[in-house]
């Protein structure tokens, strides 16, 4: 991977959007409802795609990212299941909070079900990324009855003995206003650090991460979301779901070294499947969108539909 798309994907297009493949161009083409639900005095942006009464889907992101994560994935379970995606509150089109805890995010993730009719079939299936894995681990620990299934996308559970630490976009401080679009789209980065052979994805992303203030664009997530909010030891929470869980990792990604999926699997219920996606980083639906979308099909066949 090219050193300079590392530190920054969309710098050589100057704002320009990349040109993308046709499958690509028609998942984002199938554009989603927007809504937006209450949840403990904060309003949550919900999309939606598919007709009310099929089989439910529940899309997750993780830290500083928004439901559009999932713009280019959610169209292509469209056709059988009522999908959604939210974005937690501090992050995407969601209010910011005083204070962030695990308790308010399952609500939301909850209200969203709800709101959305993703349980009308029967309890949902839900898919998270990062740190979106947090909460819904812990849903699926004392409501999993309520969910179909649950499917944990490269969240770095702690290994034993390993120590907790902030995210690694906790910035504490204010975001920087950029006076042009261009500029703030040239400053996009993953967090972790990563390359993208996808730059079109990281383009759309980042377009939907901004918003226009006074001044120009800045970034849409609460940067003190971290400063009074912090997971602790989450192991326990893989240790006994009310609902089947799987594991899918990016194999080539920072945070899943062997040594932590081995953990993490052996921590989990042995009938767990484990799915490693080839030359995928810590952001498996950006670096291999194609063979997630496989993976996710593949599971589903084997679980029941209710």
């Amino acid at each position: 991977m090219a050193e300079q798309d590392t530190r920054a994907p969309l710098a050589e297009y100057h704002g320009a959007v990349p040109p993308a493949p046709a499958w690509f161009s028609a998942a984002i083409a199938d554009a989603p409802e927007v809504g937006r639900v209450e949840v403990d005095g904060a309003g949550i942006e919900m999309l939606t795609w598919g007709q009310r009464g099929k089989p439910g889907l529940l899309f997750l992101h993780g830290n500083g990212a928004h439901a559009g994560w999932w713009r280019f994935i959610a169209p292509f379970f469209a056709a059988d299941y009522r999908v959604a995606a939210l974005s937690w509150s501090g992050m995407g089109g969601s209010d910011h909070r005083d204070a962030y805890g695990v308790e308010n995010f399952v609500r939301e993730m909850f209200a969203i079900i709800a709101a959305a009719g993703l349980d009308e079939a029967g309890p949902p299936r839900v898919v998270a990324h990062s740190f979106g894995g947090f909460p819904m681990m812990a849903a699926a620990s004392v409501r999993g009855a309520e969910l179909a299934a649950a499917v944990i996308v490269d969240t770095p559970f702690r290994a034993p003995g390993e120590e907790g630490s902030r995210p690694p976009n906790a910035t504490l401080r204010p975001h920087r206003i950029y006076p042009t679009l261009a500029e703030a789209l040239a400053r996009f980065r993953f967090a972790p650090q990563q390359g993208c052979d996808n730059p079109f994805i990281a383009d759309d992303i980042a377009r939907r991460s901004l918003v226009e203030v006074e001044g120009g664009w800045t970034w849409a997530f609460d940067p003190y979301l971290w400063s009074r909010f912090r997971i602790g030891d989450a192991r326990d929470l893989l240790r006994s779901p009310q609902c089947p869980v799987a594991l899918i990792w990016g194999e080539a990604s920072a945070l899943m070294q062997p040594d932590r999926v081995a953990a993490m699997r052996e921590t989990l219920p042995a009938t767990s499947p484990a799915i490693g996606i080839p030359g995928a980083e810590h952001h498996v639906m950006v670096d291999q969108p194609l063979a997630f979308v496989t993976a996710l099909r593949g599971l589903f066949a084997g679980w029941p539909t209710t």
